[in-house]
Parts: structure tokens; sequence; C-alpha cells
């Protein structure tokens, strides 16, 4: 008899959200036309759990009972219906049992259950096996899923064997050539076979034994391309140009590199030309000409930093403080292509850790992708791999799932598609993160010092991560890739982020490594040169894994730092407080060897000499082809006969269209410090093409900003690798230039994205020239690349990726520069700052630096009011995006050829000045074109031809319609629901003059920061209190800390966030299960009923409060069928942007500083914020003017249209209270407000909640 409970979770059909979806894609997408339909299920096996808390948990962490069915052990279908089930592979992280798990143990600590989670489908209608096979496959990736058996396990305990020893390869050193060929292809190292004879070499003549497995698989990651960028240190011996009409300019540039090398080495024989060297050379060089006096003097190289004097003032005026600021760009490209959703969430993961581990905060991303066309049917997909849209919508989905959950703002989302992203995926990750300098100790490992890591534990995801994505791949290889793909775990990284935003904790660590690619090995290798690793000492997910797993596993979340002995306990103390766990792995040693130990025996031992060989020297030929004259694509343009179709064609192609509906995917404004939303303007339209960000600072105000744009075109790079890479720094330096950015203090750092390399010398020309090409822009501009990131293996079978450089510009700003790109008004002049080129169509930067100094200073003149850099779409496209943010009309120019319009653009501003201006930029002399003005009618105008807001909108939004949707359908119904006004308003008779806020934090919380210092400016003091829940004795503390805390305080305020994750299935779950034990749920009611307190919470916080029935009952109370909720999105995912809301109630002590009828302005980020009730409900909160805030249009009517209802709330309700208004809960982010932040939205952004709840006390 099994002691198995099995349950199965179904949204009710007005919730079913997924199952509508994927009857969508079943019907569209592989266009099985014959179902009738889908549900999806969600699958719960548990064991070691008593009846008692199995029967609480049903309701309350299973399900919900007011969008929930419940099936115990079997559900009712028809014998017809195709049912299958779908679970991870052994050995995947599986968030929603880890949150089920963690949820189900607070109901009783002393219990210690186990759950797996699948996934039942069951689809109905007439189907072909052939039909079926299309279905399990469109549901399953076989890299990280598999079909689950339907029949009930007897247990869910999992019985590891026991690993056997390390092997050691007897004979190795002796091998003769044959064998040891043989050997080498049986262990399908990524390595060359030149890498293993000079290992064999090493062992014969240095170590006089053979090597064990481990020892191979270290030194195969240690030297992997992803690690020590192989490819990139290939020596260069032979560098050929081929004849052509551009072969000069790129000759010129080698010659001038050689030339510069020769004096920057002087006699170093140790330095030879590679790509490496080219890479590096522009900074080199001009930091030899003191031109790179910013950038921050470390050993460590985690990420790029800058240092940057900043003004802050923390109330006793301006003071100046020296504070670093860090850059990165990260890939995933191969991981992404296998398994999209956890290949892209780690992309960002990792991305975010390399900061991190350089201690500083990160508080901005951005995400840049190349893909083939997405659009095209699942029939068109190549064999052997996932389709194009299958991948893009997975990926987006784990990048955005990643940094919502973290707490990361993402600025700039794009896509770039070129057919030839169907050989990899292009997946970027580019993050911005600061600290306050004195808080980064730079110090070097001692002998005897203390290595701990900390964060997540060891499994077999990522074992061959960093050699996998260094491997070439065909069509057999993707089958057996599945163990080389991380998942990312983002609470346990928000954990370390917390931690080391703490000043006396940063200051404890004298050096630290992320685990990126090649796990212990690599991260803890790289910190000393002498170490010794205790490899027992690593936690582990599950038992049953070897030495070699864990010194090369790349299991995601874990840091190593170096700690000096004497401040180990205080480091293991402090990472406690944070619910993170700490283990001392490693001492570092005098001599210089990396020795791993595992079951007490050494499996590594390596000296540090040896290791940093990075394999055997490489060397190759290079020969660099010269771009065809004819096939110029700088001057490729159709003929337009019609303006009014070239507008409209160019607006709907794939690299021009809207991605709004992938944008809105990303959390923009968390952080209050996103200085310009994605999308500007009263109608959010108009897309920006720089992220800004104020930096974050804790105490004080401070105005200085980010600022990072890109560059980048595939199929201008795939004319010419060179002309790409120069156009691809000059757009990334106007997108700054646009944004009032001063282009002298652009810092860049580059993605570089080739073809695999192989013994042909042709395919090396193309980096080869793409890096000629970027070196000679940075060093006409005077602006080094201090940092960048390769990836040399975009091959799949035959194809090859485009040849692709990324250029990223970071400048460092006020918020008084900046400038929105948004057309500001009617009768503005509009005009094309243009620049020059030289005979060979190169950039002349000496002109173009000259413009940009002009268009910076009219920019602090205040002459230009919007401005937008031109790319590879030409001018008109610039305009329309303009346009569009306020549905501003424009004029173009009937003297110019429509032709003219349509040109590529690169480097050329658009600008909107006021008429009388004129005179202005001829008095400056600044070159520019007269191109138009803007309209008062919402429509485009070309000499007689006219095309309506609406019309060119429709062309730009409908691309991509299908794959990123931004509406589902929801009914349109009027809402007629005015106003509640009253004189009776809860008075508080408990008054203090300072009220103390507890804010606690559980996994998953992101928003405790914002909320703090909203309070805090509001004049409320705050605490904040982490629950930890890695120990029973960790939950017994915490619930006490909790109750205290809330006895202490006048307010309790539940921010927002991803309560574990949003899952299981549902939000707030686990926020729920503390606050129904019976101290923390006494403690509340005694603030509520006794001591006249407030509760208010935001976005996941309000699912809390609605979920615990705090709001509408005003009490801690069961949810029962009929309560109101809070579900799933209508569109099914994650929703970012800002909302209209009105405040429609003035009985609430929380809304008494807002204004009855008031529109207000706020940011909403959230996947479950649909407001669902019945009838009934809805009639009674509005009678009893609980209803606090609705959805409204421009006109501020309350709205079921989803460009301003965005989560199809019923009766567009945004907010409720409690009957007395002292609880109040809201989707939308109040605290996401403050100087310069979302200056591109439009309207009051401050709804003056936290000084009204101040106030109530006073």
């Amino acid at each position: 008899m099994s002691g198995v409970k099995r349950v199965f979770v179904e949204k009710k059909k007005p919730f079913a959200v997924n199952a509508k979806e994927l009857h969508d894609e079943i019907t569209g997408y592989l266009g099985i036309k014959t179902i009738t339909d889908v549900r999806v299920l969600i699958r719960y096996d548990i064991e070691n759990l008593s009846d008692e808390t199995y029967k609480k948990a049903l309701t309350t962490v299973f399900a919900e009972p007011p969008v929930d069915d419940v099936y115990e052990n079997e559900f009712k279908a028809s014998d017809d219906d195709f049912v299958f089930s779908v679970e991870y592979l052994p050995g995947q992280f599986d968030q929603r049992a880890d949150s089920a798990e963690q949820c189900v143990k607070f109901l009783n600590e002393n219990e210690t259950p186990v759950i797996k989670t699948a996934t039942t489908y069951i689809v109905s209608g007439k189907l072909t096996d052939d039909d079926k096979a299309k279905i399990k496959n469109h549901c399953i990736n076989p890299v990280d899923s598999r079909v689950a058996d339907e029949k009930l396990p007897d247990t869910l305990v999992t019985k590891f064997d026991t690993p056997a020893d390390v092997v050691v390869f007897d004979g190795f050193k002796d091998m003769s050539g044959d064998k040891l060929k043989e050997l080498y292809d049986s262990l399908g190292l990524a390595m060359t076979f030149k890498d293993f004879k000079f290992i064999q070499d090493y062992f014969k003549n240095e170590e006089n034994r053979d090597p064990s497995m481990t020892e191979i698989r270290v030194l195969d990651t240690y030297w992997s391309d992803h690690c020590r960028h192989t490819t990139f240190a290939t020596e260069l011996k032979n560098v050929e140009f081929k004849d052509g009409y551009y072969r000069a300019p790129m000759e010129e540039t080698y010659n001038k590199y050689l030339a510069d090398r020769a004096v920057i080495y002087k006699d170093r024989k140790d330095k030879f030309v590679c790509l490496m060297d080219l890479a590096l050379m522009g900074m080199k060089k001009l930091k030899a000409e003191g031109k790179l006096e910013d950038q921050e003097e470390s050993d460590e190289i985690n990420a790029c930093s800058i240092v940057v004097p900043v003004e802050i003032d923390h109330g006793n005026g301006p003071e100046t403080e020296e504070w670093l600021v860090f850059f990165k760009n990260e890939t995933h490209n191969h991981p992404t292509e296998i398994e999209p959703f956890g290949g892209a969430a780690t992309c960002l993961g990792g991305a975010i850790r390399d900061p991190l581990s350089g201690r500083g905060y990160v508080y901005q991303a951005m995400r840049v992708t190349g893909a083939a066309d997405p659009t095209k049917s699942q029939k068109e997909t190549m064999e052997g791999k996932l389709s194009q849209r299958k991948i893009v919508t997975g990926a987006a989905k784990g990048y955005s799932s990643y940094g919502n959950q973290i707490g990361l703002a993402t600025g700039l989302v794009d896509e770039v598609y070129h057919p030839n992203y169907v050989a990899k995926r292009l997946e970027i990750g580019a993050v911005m993160g600061a600290a306050p300098r004195k808080n980064v100790i730079r110090e070097n490992s001692d002998p005897d010092d203390i290595i701990i890591l900390l964060g997540g534990r060891t499994g077999r995801d990522g074992c061959g991560g960093a050699t996998g994505s260094s491997k070439a791949h065909n069509t057999a290889s993707i089958d057996t890739c599945g163990a080389e793909v991380q998942k990312g775990n983002a609470p346990t990284e928000r954990k370390i982020q917390r931690l080391f935003r703490r000043e006396e904790v940063s200051r404890l660590i004298k050096k630290c490594n992320d685990f990126g690619a090649g796990g212990v090995s690599v991260a803890i290798g790289e910190l000393a040169d002498g170490l010794t690793v205790d490899l027992d000492k690593v936690p582990k997910k599950y038992a049953g894994l070897d030495g070699t797993e864990l010194a090369i596993s790349e299991s995601q979340e874990r840091m190593a730092i170096v700690v000096d002995p004497k401040d180990v306990d205080k480091m293991l103390a402090y990472a406690e407080e944070e619910n993170l766990e700490a283990v001392c792995v490693a001492t570092v040693t005098k001599s210089p060897r990396l020795v791993l130990k595992w079951r007490g025996k050494e499996i590594v031992n390596i000296s540090r000499a040896f290791l940093d060989t990075n394999g055997a020297h490489q060397e190759t030929d290079v020969v660099v082809e010269s771009p065809k004259k004819a096939d110029n694509y700088l001057t490729k343009t159709e003929k337009a006969d019609s303006f009014k179709d070239a507008f409209l064609k160019k607006l709907s192609s794939l690299n021009a269209c809207s991605k709004k509906g992938l944008v809105e995917m990303f959390d923009s404004s968390i952080g209050a410090c996103t200085v310009n939303m994605p999308y500007g303007g009263k109608y959010q339209l108009t897309p920006t093409q720089t992220m800004i960000a104020k930096l974050p600072v804790l105490d004080g105000k401070c105005d200085t900003v980010t600022m990072m744009s890109y560059g980048m075109d595939p199929y201008l790079m795939s004319w010419s690798p060179y002309h790409g890479a120069e156009y691809a720094v000059l757009t990334s330096v106007a997108k700054i230039v646009s944004a009032g950015g001063d282009f002298h203090k652009i810092r860049f750092t580059f993605q570089e994205y080739f073809k695999r390399m192989t013994e042909d010398a042709k395919r090396w020309g193309e980096p080869m020239a793409a890096l000629l090409g970027a070196y000679d822009a940075q060093i006409k501009l005077g602006l080094p690349s201090i940092g960048g990131k390769d990836s040399m293996s975009g091959t799949f079978n035959d194809i090859d990726v485009p040849p692709t450089l990324c250029s990223f510009a970071v400048d460092v700003a006020e918020i008084s520069d900046v400038v929105t790109n948004e057309l500001k008004k009617a009768g503005s002049r509009l005009v094309k700052f243009t620049i020059q080129k030289d005979e060979y169509d190169l950039p002349d930067f000496a002109f173009i630096m000259s413009q940009y100094e002009k268009i910076t200073k009219l920019m602090r003149d205040g002459v230009i009011r919007s401005a937008q850099a031109v790319d590879g779409n030409g001018v008109a496209d610039a305009v329309a995006k303009m346009a569009f943010g306020n549905k501003i009309g424009a004029k173009f120019c009937k003297h110019k050829p429509k032709e003219y319009f349509f040109t590529p653009g690169y480097g050329e501003i658009v600008a909107e000045i006021d008429e009388e201006d004129l005179a202005v930029l001829d008095a400056a002399g600044v070159s520019y074109d007269k191109i138009g003005k803007t309209l008062d009618k919402p429509q485009f105008e070309c000499d007689d031809e006219v095309i309506s807001m609406e019309e060119a909108l429709s062309a730009w939004s409908g691309t991509l319609e299908k794959v990123f949707p931004t509406r589902s359908g929801v009914e349109d119904k009027e809402i007629n629901t005015g106003l509640y006004d009253t004189k009776d308003i809860y008075v508080c008779k408990h008054k203090v003059a300072k009220p103390s806020v507890f804010i606690p934090v559980f996994p998953g919380t992101n928003c405790e920061y914002d909320t703090a210092l909203s309070f805090q400016a509001a004049g409320a003091d705050t605490k904040s209190i982490v629950f930890k829940n890695m120990t029973e004795q960790n939950i017994t503390d915490s619930v006490d800390a909790f109750e205290k805390a809330i006895r202490e305080s006048q307010v309790l305020m539940f921010a927002g966030g991803f309560s574990a994750g949003d899952e299981p299935d549902g939000s707030a779950k686990f926020i729920t299960s503390i606050f129904r034990n019976e101290k923390i749920k006494d403690a509340v009611h005694e603030l509520l009923d006794e001591r006249d307190g407030l509760v208010l919470g935001i976005c996941n916080g309000f699912q809390a409060l609605i979920k615990l029935g705090l709001v509408p009952y005003g009490k801690i109370t069961t949810q029962l069928s009929d309560s109101p909720t809070l579900t799933t999105n209508s569109i099914g995912r994650h929703v970012s942007k800002t909302v209209y809301t009105k405040v429609v109630t003035n009985k609430s002590p929380w809304l008494q500083e807002a204004e009855l009828g008031g529109v207000y302005s706020i940011p909403a980020s959230h996947g479950e914020g649909r407001f669902v009730a019945s009838d009934e409900w809805i009639q009674k909160l509005f009678a009893n003017g609980q209803v606090a805030t609705q959805y409204v249009d421009i006109d501020g009517n309350p709205t079921m249209d989803e460009d301003f209802n965005p989560n199809g709330s019923y009766c567009a309700i945004e907010g409720i209270t409690s009957p007395d208004g002292r609880v109040l809960g809201k989707m939308a982010h109040s605290e996401r407000r403050g100087d310069g932040v979302a200056v591109n939205i439009y309207g009051d952004q401050d709804q003056k909640i936290f000084k009204s709840g101040v106030k109530y006390f006073a």
C-alpha cells in the first residue's frame, strides 16, 4: 500500500488561462483544428504528511477555493480524451515542489514532507497518432522534462546509489599516440587532442603519475573557451587581406594596431597577436594616453568598474562620495537554444553575479537577443531544433521570471531578427551595478584564509555547462546536453544581494568569485594560487554525487568568498540572518597548487603554473575578405513609389515592429530608480533607446544617473564585419547623445558572437575584421572598451550565425541632462542632425564628435525637446516611434525623395525643436536637414499621402501579436460605478509622534527597500526582519521575532515580490502559510482590534491580504469558494507598465491625502493581479466604500480595455479595503516614485498613501 497521496488541481474555467493559451497554440500554431477542449491540471504527489496537515494544505497551499477545483487521487475525463503528464527530469530544480514543501512545513514545522509535481494535460477531440505526437512534442522539451508515469509510486523518497571512487587512468602517462587518441575520443571533451597530449606530457614529466578522471574534467573545464577564451587567445600567425575596394582601411587599421602594440609592449616576448589582444589594445593604448583614469584598478576581475564622484545630500547639504559603477554583459546562447526558460533565466543570473561578486548592488538590466523569424509555422522548424517561436517565448519567460523575482528593473528589451540565428540563438543580458567605494575591500588571499561557499546547493544541473557551450553542435548532440543547462533560483540570489548590500558584511570580504562556468574547481580555484578544497563539505541538493560532479557542477546562485579566519564566525552569522546557507569549504595554502579532496583522498592535485597555461598553445592563419562594394548595405534602399506603402511596410517589418508584448513581461519599475520607462508618452507607445537609472542610494538624495545603450545590426555585419562593428559602436554612442548624455565620458563593453572557428583561415577573418573596426572606432573616439564577452560557437551543422558585434555604451550623467524621445507638442520643427562618411563609407569621427558636442550643448540649453537616434530603419521609422507615445502627428518634407526617409542612418539623430530655434541651430554651426513638422492631427503626411495614426499603429503592432500578444480578448463592458464620499472615517485613538512600520521579508520579497524609503520619507520608522526557515529552530525563532515586531509596530506592511516564486501555482502562499500561525495571527488581530493599527499590502502584499482574508473581511480567516481573490492576468503573463488609477473612495485612512476622483499614474508589475469576485460581492464592496481604486483610461473612465486595465480585473478594481478602511490592498506600486523617476510618463505619480498612513497617527 503506497503512503503517497495524490492531488490534482485545476483552474476553474473562467480562470484557466494556461489551458486557453494551449488550446490556441494547438489550433493556431500546430494547425490541429479538431480539438474541442484543453484542460491543464497540476499534479502533486505528497508523502510524510499527517492527515491533519494534509487537509489544511489542500485549500491553503495546493489550491485556492475561489479559483481552483481539487481532485484527490483521480479526476474525471472521457475515455476518448488524450491524457498525459509531464515532469522535470531527475536532478532538475522544481521550484513548485520546493515552494510547496516549504509552505506545508509552516503548517507543522515538525513534519518533513516530500512533494513531487507534474503537469497533466487533457486534450479532447478527434486526434490522429501524428496529432498526439505533435502535441506531446509541443509540451515537452526532452532536455529538461519527460512523460511522467501515471501510476502512483510506492514512495517518493529517492534512494541514491553510493558513487564509486573516482577512477584513475592507469597507464595514461605512457600511452601510445593511438591509445591516447582512442581515450580522448571516448571522453567527449571540449579541449583539443593537442591539449590532451599536453596533459599527458605534464603528468609524465612533472607529476610522474597518472591523472584521475576529476583532473581531466577539471582541466577540460578550466581551459574551455567559455572560461579561458581559448579561441580568442589563439595566436594569429599570418594575416592576409584579400584585394577589394575596402581592403585599404582594414589593412591600415591592422598596421596601426601592430604599431600601437609595439609601443605598449616594447620588447615583451610573451605577447603575441590574437583576437583577445586586439580586443584589449584600444583600452591599453587609451589608458597609456591618460584617457582611462576612472577605471578601478583591482586583481579581482568581476565586471567592468569605474570610479565615479557622486553628490549625495544626507540632509545636511550635498557631500561628494566616491562610488563604484559596475557594468557587465553575459551570454547564454547554447543553454537558451536547447532549454529556453532555464538558459535565459541563468543568463541573467550569471550577469548579476559578476558585479555582485564585486560587491555591487545590481539595479538595472538590459536584454538584447537575436533570433530567426518567430512568426514561421511549426512545420518550418529544422530537425533537431526547437521552433523559433518556442525559443523566443520560453526565453522571454525565463529571463523575465528571474529578473522579476530577484527584483531587478529591466530598462530596455530588444530582439533582433536575422534568418541565420536559427543556427544558434543570441541571448545577452547586460547589467548595471553600483556600491559606495568605501564598502568594497580589495585584498589578496593570504595563507590560512578561509573560503566560504554561500547560497545554493550543488546538484548535477550544469555539469559540463562551460564545456558544452564551447562545443560545436549538431542534430544528434541536442539529445545529450540536458545536464548542461542550469536551473535558476532567483530568491536565493536575492538573499546574496541583500547580504552583500550590508556595509558591515561587504567590508569583511577580502575577495569573491561567483560560481559561473566551471563550478567549484574554477570559482574557488581562481581565488588563490594555493588551495585545499574539501568537497565533502560542499552542500548537496541530493545524495549520490561523486567527486567529479561536485568539482565541476555549475549549479546556480553560489558565491565563494575569502575571509580572514578571525571573521569566519561573524560572516556565517550574517549569512544566517539573511536565511542563507554558508559553509567553510576551503583553505588558502602557501603551496601554489589546486588540491581537491573527496572522501578524505586527493582527487585533484595540479600545479597552478600548469593550470594557468590554459592548455596547449594554439596557432592559426587569418584571411580577411573584402566586402563587395556592389552589395553595400549602407546605401541599399528599395525604390519607394508610394510613401504610405513604404512607411507601413517598414513599420511592420520584423526589426522595426512593436515588441510591446515582449517588453511588458519584464519589471521595469522596481527599485524606484528607472528614469525613463521602456515606453513613454501618455499612451506609453514610444519605445526608449537608452536605459537610464538613478544610482541605488539607500540614504539621501542623489541626482546622478547611469545610461546604457546598445548598437548592433547583423545585416550590416553580414555585408562587412568591419563596417558593422564601426557602426555598432557609433549607434551605441548616438543613442546616449540623443538621451542627453555627454559622449566624452562613455565606456564600452562589447559582445562578440561568431561561427565556430576551424582550421579554415577565412573563418577567422570575420571576428578579426569586426575587432579591427571596433578598434578603429575606439581610437578615433578616444573612448575605450573596458570589458566584453566572446562566444565563438555559433554553428549548427552547416549553418553559421551572422557575424555579430554588439556594442554596449555606458555613461554617467545627471537627471537634469536627460532628454526623452516622445514628441512633446504640435507645431514643432523636426530636424535630422547628419553625419559625414569618408570615401570608404566609414564614419568621419572627427566631424561626428563635433556634431555631438554641439547637440549636447543645444540639449543643455533647452533647445531640443525630444530626440531619437536613427538606425538601419531610417528616418520615417524614427519619427513614427517618437510620434506614437503622445499620438502627435508628423508631416514629412515633400522636397526630399521618398527613399530619403527609408535609408539607413546610423549615427544620425532626429530632434524636435521650436520653429524659431532654427536660427539657434544655424548659430551653433551644427549640420542638419529640415525633415518635417509636428501636427495637431494624429496622422502622418508626405506630399499628398496621409496615413492615420491608428493605421500606422496597427501596422507596427500587428506583426508579433501572435508571438507576444498584448490582448487576450477581454470583453469590453461599460462600467458605471461612481465615487463613494463619506465623512465617517475611522479615527485613531492611539496616537504616536512617529509610527513604526514592520516590513516582513520572505523568500521572494523584493520591494522592501522601496517601501521602507517611502515610509521613511513620510516620517515613519521602519523595521525589516527576514523569515528564516533553514531549520526547525529557525522557524520557531522567526515566528517569535515576527510576533514581537508586530506587537511593537503601528503599521504592518506587506511589500511586493514573488512569495517563493509565486509557487506552488499561486501567489503569496508562502506568506499566508506563515501568517496563519496562531501566534502571528493573534498579534495581527491585536494590532487591528486593540491598537487602531493599519495594514497595507501592495502587489504580492495585496495577494497575501486577500488570501488571508484581511481584505475584504478585516481579519485572518479561511477563503471560501465565493471569496474575492486575485488570479492570473487574463493575458496569461507578467505585465509591467504604468496604469492610470482613480481614487473612488475616501473612507480609508490610507487615502486621506489623495484626491477623491483624482487619477494617478502608478507603475504596475505583476502576473497575478486580476481581481475576481461575484456580482454580489462587487456590489457589496462598492456599496460599503471598500473599492479603493479603479483602472481608468486617458479620460478617467473605469475600463476593461487591456491597454489600461492590463490584467482584466472585474469592474476595473485595482485596490480594496477592509470594512473600516484600515487595511488596504492594491496591485499598483505606489512606492515606486521619486524625483527624476519615470520622466517620460505623464500624470501625477504620488498617491500620498504613505503620507496619509503616517498622518493618521499624528
